[in-house]
């Protein structure tokens, strides 16, 4: 049974007029930090606070069949674990996947906007976690609310939103053993944590960058000295800093080391050519420049396999220096970077987290004393190749609901339980989408949603549910 373009429209605007977008802003208002920023989470509350907001949503989100639970592990960022049963005649299962746990709240807000105060503004709402990824649980569940409304018949879906996804969803695999028999086998996983190129299209990623975090500490002294008494005699903990870098970075070209690199398929530089075609100068233009600032290319394809098959070092963070206007004339016993590398997708992250440590580690300069501290090494994720059916209804979906092809492309970031449900499930199928297009800005300032474009994706995987219950019964 095909779905109706207009109806499903129809219904899905104005759940996200009337309900969502309402929702949504008390969620931004909860400043539930991931446990990585915020180690007192428990105590704090935030993150029990924002679980049951969704929790709470889920009774107004008109699913026939619908239980749920908020899960919760001791020490472990709870879960909220959903479950509808099949409408089709089939034994299929459906996973959808979210996070509800936020960046922290970053610099550099405009005048009107910040993190935690939710604002509409041209069609977008302003916030941190709106986009990223608090909405994944009302699309999903606003999708399978639509085809019920049509009598369009679904497989068993589950849908699985997490608390610890920005930390590395490091607490996810406990819940993963511990719910294994009530999620079953999936063979369809909708994640709706992933970018968009633009916001004229339905865009689905295809591979995902790993990730290797890690903060690099430098100690020379324990306590700080007079710079005019211990300079030139006591050397600087940020210039051994700074060679511990060339170790890992070329200081001109920004080419890291080799045991980071991997093989590009030719796949991949093909899928990129047609991305560039599409969006152009927007690969660049997206970005926020400082005056007279150039990319690190001038090629496009090149610049876009840079971001999704090329490993890339970012310093996140310094510690041990105090502000500028505070700064004393003192040499400062310490220097600490937190690092992260962002690696390519097939690159195994245990292995590149024990070179780099080593490399970092081993005969510091003036003995100094030197630390690689790791946390969670994530390893990336390609997509197996689409079924038939899942190309032709992603293809249909994106012409049907945004007017253009379906594009397709490797994203820079990293989502751990892509890899996590891939090597569990050998045989699954992906459908990994977003609205993290331009300016969006998750993780900085001004972090919005285009809330079109979220109702678009959300008129999508109703599509691409209603075509694999089809799909499963044959």
């Amino acid at each position: 049974m095909s779905i109706h373009t207009e109806s499903i429209s129809k219904f899905i605007n104005e759940r996200w007029d009337e309900s969502i977008v309402p929702t949504l802003c008390d969620y931004v208002r909860i400043p539930n930090k991931s446990p990585m920023f915020d180690p007192g989470w428990e105590a704090n509350g935030h993150m029990q606070k924002a679980v049951e907001l969704l929790d709470a949503w889920c009774e107004s989100a008109q699913v026939t069949g619908l239980s749920r639970e908020v899960v919760s592990l001791p020490g472990r960022t709870p879960v909220l674990f959903c479950e509808i049963p099949a409408t089709a005649d089939c034994e299929n299962t459906v996973l959808l996947y979210g996070h509800y746990d936020k960046q922290p709240e970053f610099s550099g807000w405009e005048e009107g906007l910040s993190p935690w105060e939710p604002v509409l503004r041209d069609g977008k709402l302003y916030g941190r976690g709106g986009a990223d990824d608090g909405y994944a649980l009302f699309g999903s569940l606003t999708a399978i609310a639509a085809l019920q409304s049509q009598g369009v018949p679904h497989a068993r879906c589950v849908v699985l939103i997490e608390g610890c996804e920005e930390s590395g969803s490091f607490d996810l695999p406990f819940y993963v053993d511990a719910l294994a028999e009530r999620i079953g086998q999936p063979d369809l996983v909708v994640c709706l944590d992933a970018e968009c190129g633009n916001y004229d299209q339905l865009w689905i990623t295809t591979s995902l960058r790993g990730m290797l975090p890690g903060t690099l500490n430098v100690e020379v002294l324990t306590e700080g000295q007079h710079s005019g008494a211990a300079g030139g005699i006591v050397p600087s903990s940020f210039r051994i800093l700074r060679q511990l870098f060339d170790r890992v970075e070329n200081p001109g070209s920004g080419e890291l080391h080799k045991a980071l690199y991997v093989d590009i398929p030719a796949s991949a530089q093909q899928q990129f050519q047609h991305v560039a075609q599409v969006l152009g100068r927007t690969v660049v233009d997206r970005f926020p420049w400082s005056e007279r600032m150039q990319p690190e290319l001038d090629d496009t394809i090149e610049l876009l396999l840079n971001n999704a098959w090329r490993p890339s070092l970012a310093t996140v963070g310094l510690s041990g220096a105090p502000e500028v206007g505070d700064a004393g004339n003192t040499l400062r016993p310490n220097t600490s970077a937190k690092l992260v590398f962002r690696l390519p997708p097939t690159l195994d992250a245990d292995a590149a987290a024990e070179t780099i440590k080593s490399v970092l580690e081993s005969n510091p300069p003036h003995q100094a004393s030197v630390n690689f501290e790791l946390e969670h090494p994530q390893t990336g994720w390609c997509a197996p190749e689409l079924a038939a059916w899942l190309e032709q209804s992603m293809a249909d979906a994106s012409l049907q609901f945004f007017g253009k092809p379906a594009m397709y492309m490797g994203m820079g970031g990293t989502i751990p339980f892509m890899k996590m449900l891939g090597d569990a499930y050998p045989e699954v199928q992906f459908m990994v989408t977003g609205v993290l297009g331009p300016k969006s800005n998750a993780h900085g300032p001004n972090e919005f949603l285009e809330i079109e474009t979220g109702k678009r994706i959300t008129c999508c995987v109703a599509r691409v549910l209603a075509d694999h219950a089809v799909s499963a019964a044959r």
